[in-house]
């Protein structure tokens, strides 16, 4: 799988977690329009079997319909999209100018979730495809998507690791938490 791309504009890449949509998803929609009002083009997709993604069907998907992408191209993921961006980014060609990474997890968790992890990580080479990488986690998510999960990852990237203290899932419809703006991510993009 080679992924290069060649684009004179700023892109950003938004990518739900299991569950998620292309309209309604939570901080997804504020976002959206604050990368559009900072000159992004933004490519926010429903992803493929949303309610129980599968790694292979789902980046074959991203593979597919990816706008291009360049080194100026920040990616923002939630949840499952974050395992999904970090395997997929072992094959870029190209390094982006930013990832950052909310509620995600790296080990294995309970339920379906486990369907998007790969077999393994090859830190270095994610390393390798972005200047920055950022890990946004906090220490009460329901999901077991928590700081137990992205410190070691973020210690393997040399990833700059937030704690978001208190914060749940950011975003779960389950949980009750609308978490419809989302301030901390938007000041570090």
């Amino acid at each position: 799988m080679d992924i290069w791309y060649d684009v004179s504009m700023k892109q950003a890449i938004l990518l739900h977690g299991s569950g998620g949509s292309d309209k309604d998803y939570f901080w997804f929609a504020d976002t959206k329009k604050y990368l559009e009002s900072k000159g992004y083009t933004v490519w926010w997709p429903l992803l493929p079997n949303t309610d129980h993604p599968k790694l292979v069907e789902t980046r074959n998907f991203v593979e597919q319909n990816l706008p291009a992408i360049d080194e100026d191209t920040i990616i923002i993921c939630h949840s499952s999209a974050c395992p999904l961006i970090l395997y997929m980014m072992q094959f870029f060609k190209i390094k982006v100018h930013q990832v950052i990474l909310v509620s995600g997890y790296y080990e294995h968790i309970s339920g379906e979730a486990n369907n998007m992890l790969p077999d393994n990580f090859d830190w270095n080479e994610i390393k390798q495809h972005a200047d920055e990488i950022i890990l946004i986690n906090s220490d009460n998510d329901p999901w077991g998507c928590d700081d137990k999960q992205a410190r070691p990852a973020a210690e393997k990237l040399g990833a700059k690791f937030i704690l978001a203290k208190g914060q749940g899932h950011m975003g779960s419809g389950t949980y009750s938490q609308p978490y419809r703006e989302f301030p901390l991510l938007k000041s570090l993009v």
